[in-house]
């Protein structure tokens, strides 16, 4: 009865391990989950799937251990939430500085088909089958491939599509003026 009442706030707080071991360990398990997911084909064109959503959990279990031995305090827990936080920001950072380093952390866009001819080999590299293809077309409102001039594979997943008919230039024209003679 007397251990419902005794809190132990040593082992709360104070961590069992070095700080500087935890946020090499974060640091490290994190790059290197990011270098593995950044290199996966985008399979589910901008859903996650259940097989993405298996490969996240089972890397956060596996890198439970990695990350943090056996940590037991809140200081523990806080440092790796922070290291995380840390890298995630620095990444974003570098990329908005510097655009060779944004192509590094996000795949440029992947043309798939160009005028309204399916580019076989990027979908091959994508896992994407023809028919996925067409199914995200004719969910943006194009039935047939050929109306397709350019279809890109984003960053995210997603597929952007730009039809023959499709507005280039968004300024719109100067309308000629209206001559009114008055004599």
């Amino acid at each position: 009865m007397e251990k419902w009442f005794f809190i132990d706030w040593q082992a709360i707080f104070v961590p069992s391990i070095s700080v500087f071991e935890l946020i090499i360990r974060g640091s490290l398990v994190y790059l290197a989950l990011f270098s593995v997911l950044r290199f996966l084909p985008s399979r589910q064109l901008g859903t996650l799937g259940i097989t993405d959503l298996l490969v996240v959990v089972l890397f956060a279990e596996a890198a439970q251990n990695a990350m943090a031995s056996n940590y037991t305090s809140i200081t523990e827990g806080a440092i790796l939430v922070g290291t995380v936080i840390f890298w995630s920001y620095l990444l974003n950072w570098l990329g908005y500085k510097i655009p060779q380093f944004q192509r590094f952390i996000n795949q440029p866009p992947l043309l798939l088909v160009k005028n309204g001819r399916m580019i076989q080999r990027h979908l091959q590299r994508e896992l994407i089958t023809d028919d996925e293809l067409m199914s995200k077309l004719r969910q943006q409102g194009v039935e047939f491939l050929a109306d397709v001039k350019f279809a890109y594979m984003e960053a995210d997943g997603r597929i952007s599509i730009i039809t023959f008919d499709s507005k280039t230039n968004s300024v719109p024209e100067p309308k000629a003026a209206l001559k009114i003679d008055l004599h």
